[in-house]
């Protein structure tokens, strides 16, 4: 393997144990051994677990982010289904049937919520950047008059977050998709519900 490959491979290895099992439960040999790479090769790339766990939640938001501008900044589907649409796909994604069920973001708002105060402030500029892409779509279905005039896009999005990531624990916690339907379904109904 070249170096940027070693790279890559530790990176996404790492990515996939820390979004299923959390950056605390997730050791450094755990993924040198799933990733067949030697120690001092995880080393000359990363200083320390903690540098590591910040390149993979970079890739994680990154990729996050794509899927989320994908779908978000449609032009050419309106604003209020392109956001029922978004959080239907993510059910599909990180539901009980999906690859790895919950949100990297989430595991690792639980792990490090005081003990690592550098990867607790990435993952919450991550979730504020999340919500600025939510919060877009509202403002759109406001200014085309599909929502009401006196929706606060920024508070609603943080609702539908916050609620998203509630629903998405109480999913992990139940071994069940029926939080992020009933999650989907308020939505929908109540909160999106075109004016």
């Amino acid at each position: 393997m070249n170096e940027q490959s070693t790279r890559d491979r530790l990176i996404d290895v790492g990515l996939r144990l820390m979004h299923r099992h959390g950056y605390a439960a997730t050791g450094v040999s755990e993924i040198l051994e799933e990733a067949k790479v030697p120690k001092g090769s995880f080393y000359h790339h990363f200083e320390n677990k903690e540098d590591f766990a910040a390149a993979a939640l970079e890739k994680y938001v990154a990729r996050e982010g794509a899927h989320a501008a994908k779908i978000l900044n449609d032009p050419k589907t309106p604003p209020l289904k392109r956001l029922k649409r978004y959080f239907a796909d993510l059910i599909k994604i990180y539901g009980q049937s999906g690859a790895v069920p919950g949100c990297m973001l989430g595991r690792f708002s639980l792990d490090l919520a005081s003990e690592n105060p550098q990867l607790r402030m990435r993952v919450a500029a991550s979730f504020e950047r999340w919500q600025k892409t939510i919060a877009g779509s509202i403002r759109q279905a406001v200014e085309e008059n599909t929502l009401p005039s006196s929706t606060d896009p920024d508070s609603l999005a943080a609702f539908l977050l916050n609620g998203w990531q509630g629903a998405l624990v109480r999913s992990q916690v139940e071994k069940s998709d029926a939080p992020l339907h009933t999650f989907l379904q308020f939505a929908n109904d109540v909160l999106l519900k075109p004016d």
